[in-house]
C-alpha cells in the first residue's frame, strides 16, 4: 500500500494558483464565457436545441430559473470561466428535465413505480455522510445513485447504452481534478462514487447545490422561504424512471439539505429509514467552509474566504437549527442518530445497526463487498487538509456558542 501523502494548508484561497495544465483548460471556458448570455431564454434555447424537445413540463421553475439568473449576474461575482461553468451545468439540468418529461410522457407506468423503504442519510457534510453513504451503496442488493447517473439520469435517444454519459462525467472530473488538484483530500470524486440526490432535485432548479458553488444569497433566501414538497416529488419522479431505466429496488441515498426539510422528507417517503450523522459543529464549519472556499476558484473572479466562511457558518446554522426543530418529526422506529466518532470506532456495528433498524438483511456478499470498498478506497488516502480558522475569519469560539444547542443534544450528550 502507498504511503499517504502529508497533509497540508490550503494557503492560496483568496487568491488562487492554478496548476499550469489547468491554464489553457480555463483560457478555453473563459473564451466560451464571454460569448454566452446567462439569461433564462438563452439557456431554454440552448437545452432545446440540443435535444429537440419542447416540452420541459411544471413551468414552476421558470421563477426559480429567473431569480438564479438574476443572482447569479449580480451577487456571484463569476469569472468569464464561471460564466461557462454554469451555463453548460443549467442547460444540463434543463436538458435533463427535457428528457423525463419525453420519458413519463411516454411511459406513464413509472409514476406508479414504488420507491419502497429507501435509506435515506441526513448529516452536514464531513460528519462521515460521504463514507457511510458508499459502504452502503457497496451493498449490491441496494440501489445507489452513481455520480455519472446524478448528472445525466436519463439517455439521449441515440446512445444505446451508459457509457457515453460515463466518459462525459469522466471527462468533467478531469477538469475538476486539473484546476483543483487538492479537492480530493477534502472530497474525494469518481465516476462511480454514491452522489447525493441534491443533484437531481437541481433539475428542478431548486435545493442547495447551486449555493454550495456560487454565492447567491437572493436564490438561497427564496428556497428557504418557499415550501420544497414540489421539488422533492419531482426528485422522486426522477428516482422512479432512473429506477424504470436500470432496475433496483431499495434505494440509498444522501443529502445535508434533509437536515432542514424533515418534514418534506418524510412527506415524499413516509417509509423511509433516515439516518442522521453528527460531528463536533466547530470542526464541520472549519472542514466545510474550507472545501467550500477552495472549490470558488472553479467560477469565482475574486474568491473570498472570509465572505464565504461567514456565509457558510449561517447557513451550518440554519440546517443544524432545522434539525433540533424537526428531529422529533422523524418516526423514533424508523430513524437513528449516529455520531461520528462513534461510526470511525466501530464501521461495522453501525451498520449492522442501520440494517436492522432498516430490516435488510446484512448478507455475507454485502459484507464482503463493504469490505472490498475499505480495502480499495482507504480514507484519507489523498492526505488531509489542516483547517485555520484565521483563514477564514472565523472564531472558534463564536461558532461554539452559536451552534451550542445542538452539540448538546447530539454530539456532547
Amino acid at each position: 500500500m502507498s504511503e499517504r501523502p502529508a497533509d497540508i494548508r490550503l494557503t492560496d484561497l483568496a487568491d488562487p494558483v492554478y496548476p499550469e495544465a489547468a491554464q489553457p483548460i480555463r483560457d478555453g471556458l473563459a473564451g466560451y464565457g464571454a460569448t454566452l448570455q446567462l439569461d433564462p431564454a438563452a439557456l431554454l434555447d440552448a437545452a432545446r436545441a440540443r435535444t429537440g424537445l419542447a416540452d420541459f413540463g411544471d413551468p414552476a421553475f421558470r421563477e426559480r430559473l429567473e431569480i438564479l439568473c438574476t443572482a447569479l449576474q449580480t451577487e456571484a461575482g463569476l469569472s468569464d470561466t464561471g460564466v461557462a461553468v454554469v451555463f453548460e451545468q443549467l442547460v444540463g439540468n434543463l436538458i435533463n428535465r427535457l428528457r423525463l418529461q419525453a420519458l413519463v410522457t411516454e411511459h406513464p407506468e413509472i409514476a406508479d413505480i414504488p420507491i419502497e423503504r429507501p435509506i435515506i442519510i441526513c448529516g452536514l457534510p464531513r460528519t462521515g455522510t460521504t463514507h457511510l453513504h458508499n459502504l452502503l451503496a457497496a451493498d449490491p442488493a441496494l440501489r445507489h445513485l452513481p455520480y455519472w447517473e446524478s448528472l445525466e439520469p436519463f439517455p439521449a435517444p441515440d446512445e444505446a447504452d451508459e457509457q457515453p454519459r460515463r466518459d462525459r462525467c469522466a471527462a468533467g472530473l478531469d477538469i475538476v481534478n486539473t484546476s483543483m488538484p487538492e479537492f480530493k483530500r477534502m472530497h474525494d470524486m469518481t465516476v462511480d462514487h454514491a452522489h447525493e440526490e441534491i443533484q437531481l432535485l437541481a433539475n428542478d432548479i431548486s435545493g442547495m447545490l447551486f449555493e454550495t458553488t456560487y454565492r447567491i444569497p437572493s436564490f438561497a433566501a427564496h428556497y428557504k422561504t418557499h415550501d420544497q414538497s414540489a421539488s422533492y416529488a419531482h426528485m422522486k419522479l426522477q428516482l422512479q424512471a432512473m429506477q424504470w431505466l436500470r432496475g433496483g429496488t431499495r434505494w440509498v441515498l444522501k443529502s445535508p439539505q434533509h437536515l432542514e426539510q424533515f418534514p418534506t422528507l418524510l412527506k415524499t417517503f413516509p417509509d423511509a429509514t433516515f439516518v442522521v450523522t453528527h460531528r463536533d459543529p466547530v470542526e464541520v464549519t472549519l472542514s466545510m467552509a474550507t472545501m467550500i472556499s477552495y472549490a470558488s476558484r472553479m467560477a469565482t473572479a475574486h474568491p473570498d474566504p472570509v465572505a464565504i466562511s461567514r456565509y457558510w457558518l449561517a447557513r451550518a446554522e440554519d440546517l443544524l437549527n432545522g434539525c433540533l426543530r424537526d428531529r422529533d418529526v422523524l418516526p423514533a422506529g424508523q430513524s437513528l442518530d449516529v455520531r461520528f466518532d462513534d461510526f470511525m470506532a466501530d464501521e461495522e456495528g453501525t451498520v449492522a445497526r442501520i440494517y436492522e433498524l432498516a430490516g435488510q438483511p446484512l448478507t455475507s456478499a454485502a459484507r464482503d463487498a463493504m469490505a472490498r470498498f475499505r480495502v480499495e478506497h482507504p480514507r484519507g488516502r489523498h492526505g488531509g487538509v489542516r483547517y485555520d480558522a484565521d483563514d477564514l475569519g472565523l472564531d472558534v469560539g463564536d461558532i461554539g456558542r452559536r451552534l451550542d444547542a445542538y452539540r448538546q443534544r447530539f454530539v456532547s450528550s
